[in-house]
């Protein structure tokens, strides 16, 4: 197989060119091999690191936690439970934003419902994102030190 161009690997991947220099500075993607004029060389392994990557990153996998899943994916004779751990480590996560999402729908949901109409000076919408900034503002308030 012809190296692929960093442009080529990035439309392969569906992965910006920008995110895959990223990735190679923080070390998820290995340093590329270079052409005599300093252009960077790809091949499948790469394509196959850097879609790893993305579909991770989709499923909300922080990037400490792909750096550990692509680390053990390099012993595959290894048990699986260290995997196991990350992925529940990371539904965790999921579940805690879902009930923050739901959280923030049921109070959308009740600014909405007490809503009448009428002028924005008597919007219940607006006066309830004004309350909460208020609220916002007395909780820094009481978290400032003496």
């Amino acid at each position: 197989m012809k190296p692929l161009t960093i442009g080529r690997l990035s439309r392969a991947a569906n992965v910006k060119v920008t995110t895959i220099r990223y990735y190679e500075t923080i070390g998820l993607m290995g340093t590329p091999d270079r052409s005599a004029s300093g252009q960077r060389l790809y091949g499948m392994v790469d394509v196959e690191r850097l879609s790893f990557i993305r579909h991770a990153r989709e499923l909300g996998f922080s990037i400490d936690a792909i750096k550990d899943l692509i680390r053990l994916q390099t012993a595959p004779d290894q048990d699986c439970s260290a995997v196991d751990s990350i992925a529940q480590q990371q539904l965790v996560e999921v579940q805690k934003r879902l009930a923050q999402l739901e959280a923030l729908e049921r109070e959308l949901k009740r600014m909405i419902e007490n809503c009448r109409g009428g002028e924005i000076d008597g919007c219940q919408v607006m006066a309830a994102i004004n309350n909460h900034a208020e609220c916002e503002s007395e909780k820094h308030e009481r978290l400032k030190p003496l």
